[in-house]
């Protein structure tokens, strides 16, 4: 059932058969159309279902007896002598005849009415102070039923989790969830849009409870030129001048020949957290797993959980009497934490046979480490291991980024080294990583969180050629990205990964897309490194970011301008 907002009539009230009165009763929720009712919705079966039994009986019956037909003339038999089978075809024909006659002559007399209705003059619309003062020109109340359901929300009667479950509508789960959450609160959220979105494609695997959804903005940065591929990289974000700085150092790398990358390792990580009486106990394990004679065994038995997930390698560290083994798989397209954590849960199992007095705490420890800044990722890596390189040359480093490699590679060492170094930075050896990481995550969908361990990255700027020409790179060790799973599968995410031309599974070599968008994850870094540290070494961060990031926009009149068209 979909919930729908009466139009009440207009101040005076026009009769019913007004055309006003014929448009107010065609639109919906927010302007939403109202199908309109057709002759069709009284069969007992789909419209396009009825259609394909009668074309197929009329086709069926036709060919039949013109067959039958044939046969008779060629043997000179009487047309009006009839069979019992040619009876029932005649029959079909006929009826399927006037079916089809019936159903599409209703359908032109539908569309013929419709276009009039549609052609009727438009009657202007209220002024909006005067639909601020009459109060007819409220929205009426939702429908008695969701009401009711709303109020059991709001009494506690009914939880809000099993709306959709409960009614088998997740766009009318949400409206009741959100009304019921407005009078809760005291709170109208006239800001956060509900319709024109999806809700169906995120139950169950991203996101509970739905009330709304936030929009943001996805700008373009590129061509990034990268292995020979020219890119376009999709940047979800809010922050102002981000794309346009990246988009520059895209600029400088295409103008110089392009960037280079390489994956070094590709490989998620789980590590489960264990407990035995003894120490000497959790060492025995340790030993087990680290020893190379098990891991045949070891590999057959995590390996079950997925045709994609193979095991790598198990690590192993000892606090007391706890054992935290951290065990690395590749994972295919996906990111992988279900298909490893799966696998871990497999290995657990089996080792409870030969080691009945290990107490599983928790099937993740911290040692993997996941959505945490830790240096075991920072020097054993996790996801996948990037660095991308290029040769900045000396005329485009001056004509395109303002500068000279000698201040480049200074401003590098003291900040992004040095500094970073006094700092006691962990993994954070760059000027903004983060930035660029968290903007493409948003974009193709991956977890944001993740952004923690993934944008860590060491950016190094050398002189070379006799200090003329600018060699830049970053290394990232942990890019933990997936093309398959999770909110890659929303249709605004798929898109943008189809723009960058890794949109689902690569079946002809599983996980070369996942491997890929990591690249470009490193390449666009790779570019806003280089554009950021530039403004810095030129003095422009702070101009580019007034002129770009900050509005001069008179709030005051930001209600009035909304309401009129808007021009770049």
């Amino acid at each position: 059932m979909e919930v729908r907002r009466r139009v009440p009539p207009a101040h005076g009230g026009a009769p019913s058969g007004h055309p006003r009165r014929r448009r107010a009763a065609a639109a919906g929720v927010d302007g939403e159309p109202v199908r309109r009712v057709q002759a069709g919705d009284a069969l007992p079966l789909p419209i396009r279902h009825t259609n394909l039994i009668f074309s197929l009986v009329f086709g069926v019956s036709i060919v039949y007896l013109m067959r039958r037909w044939r046969e008779k003339i060629r043997a000179s038999t009487p047309l009006h002598v009839v069979s019992l089978e040619e009876i029932l075809a005649i029959c079909g024909l006929v009826a399927s005849l006037i079916y089809l006659i019936s159903f599409f002559g209703i359908a032109f007399v539908q569309s013929v009415v419709s276009n009039s209705d549609d052609e009727a003059p438009p009657t202007p619309a209220p002024a909006p102070c005067a639909l601020l003062g009459n109060p007819a020109a409220a929205p009426e109340k939702m429908p008695e039923e969701d009401e009711e359901i709303v109020s059991a929300v709001v009494a506690g009667k009914i939880p809000s989790y099993v709306l959709e479950t409960r009614l088998g509508d997740c766009r009318r789960a949400a409206g009741i969830r959100r009304e019921a959450l407005r009078r809760i609160t005291g709170r109208e959220m006239d800001g956060l849009p509900l319709d024109g979105f999806d809700y169906a494609s995120i139950l169950g695997q991203c996101c509970e409870l739905p009330v709304g959804y936030v929009q943001l903005p996805v700008g373009v940065a590129g061509p990034l030129l990268l292995d020979g591929r020219r890119l376009y990289v999709p940047m979800a974000t809010t922050e102002g001048c981000l794309v346009a700085s990246t988009n520059r150092g895209c600029k400088a790398i295409a103008e110089s020949g392009g960037a280079s990358s390489v994956v070094l390792r590709d490989g998620m990580t789980r590590a489960p957290a264990v407990r035995f009486p003894t120490a000497r106990r959790a060492a025995e394990l340790k030993s087990f797993l680290e020893n190379p004679t098990n891991f045949d065994t070891l590999a057959t038995v995590f390996n079950r959980s997925s045709r994609f997930a193979r095991l790598q390698g198990v690590k192993c560290a000892l606090a007391g009497r706890n054992l935290y083994m951290r065990f690395t798989c590749s994972t295919g397209d996906a990111m992988g934490m279900n298909m490893v954590s799966k696998g871990v849960q497999n290995v657990l199992d089996y080792l409870q046979d030969d080691f009945p007095d290990m107490d599983v705490i928790s099937i993740s420890g911290n040692f993997c480490s996941d959505k945490k800044s830790a240096a075991v990722n920072w020097t054993e890596g996790r996801g996948k291991s990037v660095v991308c390189e290029a040769i900045i040359k000396e005329e485009v480093v001056e004509k395109v980024l303002k500068t000279n490699v000698q201040a480049l590679v200074e401003l590098n060492v003291i900040k992004n080294l040095a500094g970073s170094a006094v700092a006691g930075a962990l993994g954070g050896f760059n000027a903004h990583a983060s930035n660029i990481v968290t903007a493409i995550f948003i974009a193709t969908g991956q977890d944001p969180a993740q952004n923690v361990e993934s944008s860590q990255c060491i950016t190094m700027l050398e002189a070379i050629n006799d200090g003329k020409d600018l060699h830049v790179s970053v290394t990232m060790p942990s890019i933990e990205v997936g093309t398959v799973g999770g909110g890659t599968q929303l249709a605004s995410q798929s898109a943008c990964l189809d723009l960058l031309g890794v949109k689902g599974a690569n079946r002809e070599s599983p996980g070369s897309n996942a491997r890929l968008l990591a690249s470009v994850v490193a390449g666009a870094v790779l570019a806003a490194e280089l554009s950021l540290i530039s403004a810095q070494a030129a003095g422009h961060l702070v101009q580019s970011h007034m002129k770009y990031n900050r509005s001069s926009r008179d709030m005051s009149k930001a209600a009035e301008e909304a309401d009129r068209p808007k021009k770049c």
